[in-house]
């Protein structure tokens, strides 16, 4: 199953509601939508900084992915961002496909 990281950072109304539901509070909406579409969330971690959370989770495919960032973003409660992770596997068989290429310029 494909993992994503996701990186969030919350609006002041998102941040109000962490406050009124606490951080458990925003971990069970959190599982209840990535297990609502088939995944799992790995680890989900709290952050001052840059990022106020940082979350990883395995959904099935890329449009879930998308389906859940659409859905967060319409929310205006966060800003977010996911990135695919790889596995050493799955990067070392990147490697062993050949890829034709021309540099621009070149």
């Amino acid at each position: 199953m494909p993992k994503f990281l996701i990186q969030a950072t919350y609006t002041s109304e998102g941040t109000k509601g962490l406050l009124k539901d606490g951080a458990s509070g925003r971990r069970a909406a959190v599982d209840q939508v990535v297990t609502g579409l088939g995944g799992k969330v790995e680890a989900m971690y709290f952050a001052f900084g840059e990022d106020d959370t940082v979350i990883i989770v395995d959904l099935p495919d890329a449009v879930s992915m998308a389906a859940v960032s659409l859905a967060v973003k319409a929310s205006g409660a966060l800003q977010t961002r996911a990135t695919p992770l790889l596995t050493l596997d799955e990067i070392d068989e990147a490697t062993r496909r050949e890829v034709t290429f021309r540099a621009p310029g070149a």
